[in-house]
């Protein structure tokens, strides 16, 4: 009996694993399990299993009615029907198989090959060919769900003959004819395409089709090559009714500590007739010793229009960074090295900074005598123009040592005290600006008292309420050494610095006089599952010393107030608003945000007021109000805009509308944008795009998780 239940269990695990390719003459004295309602020898040595039976091994479980073993002819015969699965990789249903003893070579008739749980091969017929080639005859192929409500796949591929590579993991298709409900649409002789366990195969890939006021009807045509198994590199040929030739590059490569990435283009077009248009855009990642960090990032284009009329992005600075980091629990260190080119209309950059340099090391430690809390920084800075010109051309280097301190108490009634300050030493040279010295230096200290009073409320039905009267007190000497201002030139006043010590934004400038930092919060908790939580707050000055502009809402010896609010309930409703409103209560400055997240719907939209301010660059009012909204329609088939409309211009600067179908096989992409905005380089432009694709080939496109009902 053991000699024959050796015999049942080889015989069945190489059966289990024939359509893997895992089979091999040692195989048959490997572990298995069977399961039959009853298994027999017959008197020619035939090993019979019948009725229910089952096999499992390792991963892979082989259901079927009926399996003999004849060892006269080294033959398998299975009756059907037939099931070999391994996990999500591989089914096989077949009504009948006749296999050779060593389950390299054979054939299942009546089968149906299912791969990755995608795409399905219906054939009359399959052959195994040395354990590694299945060969499947007049066979239909499709990742769309067929059953009697749906007789009629959304696309098939219909061959004489498929070939499946198991080692390489490809289909060939021969005669191949592609159809669309039922409709033939193309044909071709020879096809090749991944199976869908592949995520990286050289080939093509799913063209898109792009249509703009500017270039007419396009074809993009994406051909992806595999450079081994860490580097690859698409090639997107663009062609359009002779207005462009152009031909997208991406490089992609993972290494061991890191990765790095280009996005490149090379354009002829009669837009600009006679000149090669192009842009270049990488970045990179990497690990170094002792927790250090490099990211690079490189920006270039050939003209300020190109990224616009391609849509390849809507940035009009752009910036190329090589940065090394290192962050720990108490210290930070930073070096950086940056380049700017603005493509603006306007904007001159022999005029503006165009390199930057920056080393930063922060630590933060524990004073031993006045304990609280500690840091200090340190800080290089180098800015420089390429302009020769006296002023516009000026040219910056600023070292700064920075100390600040902070210690906090509890007083009597829950009252919060704190005393923080900071003492600052900059040295700067000066270069190309007869308004300056070539040589400034100058010490700003900063001094602080603090007081937080919390007053908390638990209602009856457990809503808590949390309101915070705050007082801060400021003061750093009134008169300072006049340096260039490269870093604060725009100044936000909002409640993430109501009670900063100085609102400017970076070193140049610091906030000097006496002033007291006033404010109030309520916060709000409900039980039931939504929020509120508002801040109103002053800031108050013995002497207006001019620092700030009229757009800030920080100028004068009281500014603007500042009034906050945000809401989130448990429906999915967010919503922010932050103002200020001057001594007369008029709006100076306002920005409403609200979300939507529902099952269905996701919105956004937001609206944003600011009063003219020539000193930022803003000689008019910006009146905007942006939307941005997604609904899904069906399961299948979703929908989105977006929407940007300029109030002062009274006309929409863009727009533009989606549509989206997805289900287990297909995913189609509709797209229509307009941007009404000009310059002396760039033009209204509408664009209209469509992509298609299939699920089932490799491993690029994902199905989707509403299939179409089958319904009995």
């Amino acid at each position: 009996m053991a000699g024959l239940r050796a015999i049942r269990l080889g015989a069945i695990c190489l059966l289990a694993l024939l359509w893997l390719g895992l089979a091999s003459p040692g195989l048959a004295q490997d572990m298995a399990t069977l399961v039959a309602d009853k298994v027999s020898i017959a008197a020619d040595s035939t090993l019979i299993a019948e009725g229910n039976v089952e096999v499992f091994f390792k991963t892979t479980r082989l259901r079927a009615h009926r399996i003999s073993f004849d060892r006269t002819t080294d033959r398998l015969q299975i009756e059907g029907p037939i099931t070999i699965v391994d996990g999500d990789a591989l089914i096989l249903l077949a009504d009948a198989a006749d296999l050779s003893a060593d389950l390299r070579d054979g054939i299942l008739r009546g089968a149906r090959m299912v791969l990755n749980q995608q795409l399905q091969l219906a054939a009359a017929q399959i052959n195994r060919v040395g354990g590694r080639y299945t060969q499947l005859s007049r066979t239909v192929a499709s990742s769309c769900q067929v059953c009697a409500a749906n007789p009629t796949p959304i696309w098939e591929i219909r061959a004489a003959r498929v070939v499946h590579d198991q080692q390489e993991r490809q289909l060939y298709f021969d005669k191949a004819q592609f159809r669309v409900a039922g409709v033939p649409v193309f044909y071709l002789p020879r096809l090749r395409m991944p199976d869908p366990s592949l995520k990286r195969a050289t080939g093509f890939l799913m063209p898109s089709f792009r249509v703009t006021s500017t270039l007419g009807p396009g074809l993009k045509l994406p051909y992806f090559v595999a450079i081994g198994d860490s580097r690859d590199l698409t090639l997107t040929p663009y062609l359009s009714t002779g207005a462009t030739q152009t031909l997208d590059l991406r490089y992609r490569q993972a290494l061991p500590t890191g990765r790095l990435e280009f996005n490149a283009a090379v354009t002829s077009d009669t837009l600009v007739p006679g000149k090669l248009r192009g842009y270049l855009f990488g970045n990179g990642y990497f690990s170094l010793r002792d927790d250090y960090r490099l990211v690079f990032a490189v920006q270039a284009v050939s003209d300020a229009a190109y990224l616009l009329d391609y849509g390849y992005s809507g940035t009009d600075r752009l910036r190329s960074v090589v940065e090394v980091t290192r962050t720990k629990r108490n210290s930070f260190f930073s070096a950086q090295l940056l380049q700017y080119t603005s493509i603006r209309a306007g904007e001159d950059n022999a005029t503006l900074p165009s390199v930057v340099g920056d080393l930063t090391f922060h630590r933060r430690f524990s004073p031993a005598i006045l304990g609280g809390e500690g840091g200090f920084r340190f800080q290089t800075y180098t800015l420089l123009r390429t302009s020769a010109a006296d002023r516009a051309g000026r040219d910056t280097a600023r070292a700064s040592g920075r100390l600040d301190w902070r210690r906090n108490w509890l007083l009597p009634g829950g009252i919060s005290a704190s005393a923080l300050g900071t003492v600052t030493a900059d040295i700067y040279a000066i270069n190309q600006d007869s308004s300056f010295p070539a040589t400034v230096s100058r010490i700003t200290p900063v001094a602080a008292i603090e007081v937080r009073w919390p007053w908390a409320r638990t209602t009856g039905r457990g809503v808590s309420h949390v309101i915070e009267p705050v007082a801060q007190l400021v003061f750093s000497p009134a008169d300072g050494q006049n340096v260039p201002n490269e870093d604060s030139l725009l100044v936000e006043f909002d409640e993430g610095n109501l009670f900063a010590l100085n609102r400017f934004p970076g070193a140049d400038v610091t906030e000097r006089g006496l002033r007291a930092n006033l404010g109030i919060g309520w916060t709000r908790f409900d039980p039931a599952g939504w929020s509120a939580s508002a801040t109103v707050g002053k800031v108050l000055r013995a002497e207006d010393l001019g620092q700030f502009n009229t757009g800030s809402g920080l100028q004068g010896t009281r500014s603007d107030w500042l009034a906050a609010l945000q809401l989130r309930t448990d429906s999915g409703i967010s919503l922010t608003n932050r103002a200020l409103l001057d001594s007369d209560l008029t709006v100076s400055k306002n920005e409403l945000r609200l979300d939507l997240a529902r099952d269905r719907l996701n919105l956004g939209t937001s609206y944003l007021w600011l009063q003219a301010d020539p000193s930022e660059n803003r000689p008019i009012a910006t009146s905007e109000w942006a939307l941005s909204a997604a609904y899904a329609l069906t399961p299948q088939w979703n929908s989105r805009i977006n929407w940007r409309y300029d109030y002062v211009a009274d006309r929409a600067t863009s727009a533009g509308v989606g549509l989206q179908f997805r289900n287990e096989c297909l995913t189609l992409d509709l797209s229509l944008s307009r941007r009404f905005t000009s310059s002396a380089s760039v033009t209204p432009t509408t664009d209209f795009g469509l992509s298609v694709n299939l699920t089932g080939f490799g491993g690029g496109a994902e199905a989707g998780t509403v299939r179409r009902s089958c319904r009995r």
